[in-house]
């Protein structure tokens, strides 16, 4: 039987990682968060919840949190992971319908898919995800509908093989270039998103999205 975790990274979630960790371990025991550099006591309240926690000492990265958390997973005899964005907006309740994917699609990669269900998606948020879909798909050759989205499950030749580079918002794409590159079998479930002002705040804004579509093409066309 293949072990599961769940991976959180997490910056400054205090108020909200806890739920978030008690939602995921009632489907999958073990939750590693990774506390990018958080100083608002993000990662005494996920030890408190049951979470493993690496600190890590300076705010590096979305993508660089992930990949710390994935390697954990590696080290500690993990076969799968499912990464789980700590704001709360991901419906944990969706989890088993990613490892049920995972094993029915026979894929290495699953991808949630927040545009496939009756979400209440803020346009700008369809805008970018949109743009996202369009750089990946330049990058990769690959059209997923929401490859934006931090809810995933790596399965076990995704785990072993994932190295991510890039250590910001744009780590998404680079999944998805990781999966090209390795040749992964990618499905896609639908999930449900909550969307709040905290959420929203906390996303990338007009300009940092930008910043992030630069930063992805100016990396596959200068190597």
């Amino acid at each position: 039987m293949m072990r599961a975790c769940v991976v959180i990274p997490a910056y400054n979630e205090a108020t909200r990682i806890g739920a978030v960790i008690r939602g995921a371990r009632q489907y999958i025991d073990k939750v590693i968060v990774v506390a990018d550099g958080s100083t608002d006591g993000t990662p005494e309240v996920a030890a408190e919840s049951g979470a493993q926690v690496i600190i890590h000492a300076e705010n590096c990265g979305a993508g660089a949190a992930t990949m710390t958390g994935l390697e954990a997973a590696r080290r500690l005899g993990f076969d799968v992971v499912i990464t789980v964005d700590a704001d709360g907006q991901h419906a944990t309740a969706d989890i088993p319908r990613l490892l049920e994917t995972l094993e029915s699609e026979h894929a290495d990669l699953v991808v949630a898919n927040r545009f496939g269900r009756k979400n209440n998606i803020p346009l700008v948020r369809r805008v970018f995800n949109a743009a996202g879909n369009i750089v990946t798909f330049l990058v990769t050759g690959i059209y997923l509908p929401d490859t934006q989205c931090g809810f995933k499950a790596f399965g076990p030749r995704a785990l072993k093989e994932v190295q991510l580079r890039m250590s910001g918002f744009e780590f998404c794409t680079e999944v998805i270039s990781e999966a090209a590159r390795h040749r992964w079998k990618i499905a896609s479930v639908p999930t449900k998103v909550v969307y709040s002002e905290y959420t929203l705040a906390k996303g990338q804004s007009f300009a940092s999205g930008l910043r992030t579509a630069a930063k992805i093409l100016l990396r596959t066309f200068l190597r």
